[in-house]
C-alpha cells in the first residue's frame, strides 16, 4: 500500500533503503553517559587539514558572498597538470558520490546494466536503481574483486562495470596484472569506472593506476578525492578524469557551483603539500602493522589492507561487539548490512586511537591484556 506521496514518485527510487548515517559523536555520548568517544567508522583521515590548507581556506573567507567558480578553473588546471591530461578531461563533484550519480545519470538508460561488486560502495547500486537500471550484482571472493566473474556477467545490455580499487568496505585491492586481464576482455560498448578514493594509502608495484587506460584512449573514467589522504571530508570535493568528449557531456547535467569556494581553495592548497599527505600515510602503514599484531595476538581474522581501515573478522555476532564497543567510547561500523555478520570495519586512528580501541576490544571480547 503506498502512500499518496509514493504515488506520486519516481518508481524506481521505491525499491531503495536511504542511506542511514551514524549519529554525530555528541550525540552518542549523552545518550549512552560516557566521554570522549572515538570515531572509527567513517575511513576519516585522523589529521587535521595541513596548515597550509587551513591558511588557503581563512584567506577564503571574505569572499563568501560570491559565487564559487562555476568551472574551478584553477583547480582543474593544477589537477590536470599533477596527472599529465588536460584540463578539459577533468571534472569535479560534491565528493565521490556526486561523481558517481553523474556518471551514472549521463551514460545509464533506463534498462541498462550495470556490474556491481558486493559487498562494495553502497552507493554504486543506489544510483543505479535511482535511474532505472539494472545492477548486476557480482559476490567478491576472498573479500577481493572477482574480476573474473565480473567480466563473465558483462551482456550486451552492460553499459557501466564499478571497480572499486581498494574497495570499501574490504580495504583489498585487484592488481595490475588482473586488471589488464579484464581490461582485455571489456567490450568496447562498456565503461569502467575506476574508484579510487584510497589510492594514496593503496601505492605499490602491483596496484594498477586506471589513468593508464584513460591516456591509451579507453572508456574508462577515474574517480579520486581529497576526503581521504589530504583531510578534506567535511569540504566534500572530489574529482573524475576521462576522455575529454565523456567529460563534455558530463557536465551537461553536471549543476553550476557545485564544489563550493572553501572546498576549492582547500584542494588547491592541498595540491601543493605532498608532506601532509606522506605524513597521513605513513602513519596509517604504521598503525595498520600495530593492528595486524594485536589482532593475531587475539586470535583474529583480518582481511589484508591497503587503505586507510580494516575488515576484521571478530568470529561472533558483530552487531552485538559494535553495541558493547560503542558502551566502551569507541565507534565502528559493523557489515552485518552487507552479509557480513561476523565483521566489522575499523578506521585506522591516531595511535592513541588506535591503543584505546585495542584496549576496548579486549574488554568486550574477554581477554584482557596480560
Amino acid at each position: 500500500m503506498h502512500t499518496p506521496w509514493e504515488s506520486l514518485a519516481n518508481e524506481h527510487i521505491l525499491g531503495i533503503a536511504p542511506y542511514e548515517p551514524g549519529k554525530p559523536v555528541e550525540e552518542l555520548e549523552r545518550e549512552l553517559g560516557i566521554h570522549d568517544a572515538i570515531k572509527l567508522a567513517s575511513n576519516e583521515n585522523p589529521l587535521s587539514p595541513s596548515d597550509r590548507v587551513q591558511k588557503a581556506i581563512v584567506a577564503a573567507l571574505p569572499a563568501l558572498n560570491r559565487y564559487p567558480d562555476g568551472s574551478a578553473h584553477y583547480l582543474r588546471h593544477a589537477l590536470a597538470r599533477k596527472h599529465g591530461v588536460s584540463p578539459d578531461q577533468v571534472f569535479l563533484g560534491n565528493g565521490s558520490n556526486e561523481l558517481i550519480e553523474l556518471v551514472v545519470r549521463t551514460f545509464l538508460r533506463s534498462g541498462d546494466e550495470a556490474v556491481v561488486p558486493h559487498p562494495s560502495f553502497v552507493v554504486y547500486p543506489m544510483i543505479v536503481q535511482a535511474v532505472g537500471g539494472v545492477r548486476v550484482m557480482v559476490m567478491l571472493k576472498d573479500y577481493r574483486l572477482d574480476l573474473e566473474a565480473m567480466a563473465r556477467a558483462i551482456t550486451p545490455m552492460t553499459k557501466i562495470v564499478f571497480i572499486a580499487n581498494p574497495n570499501n568496505p574490504t580495504a583489498t585491492i585487484v592488481t595490475r596484472d588482473e586488471v589488464e586481464a579484464f581490461m582485455a576482455r571489456l567490450p568496447e560498448r562498456t565503461i569502467a569506472v575506476f574508484d579510487e578514493a584510497y589510492i594514496e594509502f593503496a601505492q605499490g608495484p602491483d596496484f594498477p593506476d586506471g589513468l593508464d587506460y584513460v591516456r591509451a584512449g579507453r572508456r574508462v573514467v577515474v574517480l579520486r578525492t581529497f576526503s581521504k589522504a589530504a583531510s578534506l571530508a567535511g569540504l566534500r570535493v572530489g574529482y573524475g578524469i576521462a576522455d575529454a568528449d565523456a567529460v563534455s557531456l558530463i557536465n551537461r547535467i553536471r549543476a553550476p557551483f557545485n564544489v563550493n569556494s572553501l572546498a576549492q581553495a582547500a584542494a588547491l592548497a592541498a595540491l601543493e603539500d605532498d608532506s601532509h599527505v606522506l605524513e597521513c600515510v605513513r602513519m596509517i602503514d604504521a598503525g595498520r602493522h600495530y593492528l595486524y599484531e594485536e589482532f593475531k595476538a587475539l586470535g583474529l581474522r583480518y582481511a589484508p589492507s591497503r587503505a586507510n581501515f580494516i575488515l576484521l573478522d571478530v568470529g561472533r555476532n558483530a552487531s552485538d561487539i559494535y553495541q558493547r564497543l560503542l558502551k566502551e567510547g569507541v565507534i565502528v561500523r559493523p557489515l552485518t548490512p552487507f552479509g557480513l555478520e561476523s565483521a566489522l570495519r575499523v578506521t585506522i586512528g591516531t595511535p592513541q586511537e588506535n591503543r584505546r580501541f585495542v584496549k576496548a576490544l579486549r574488554s568486550v571480547l574477554g581477554k584482557p591484556a596480560a
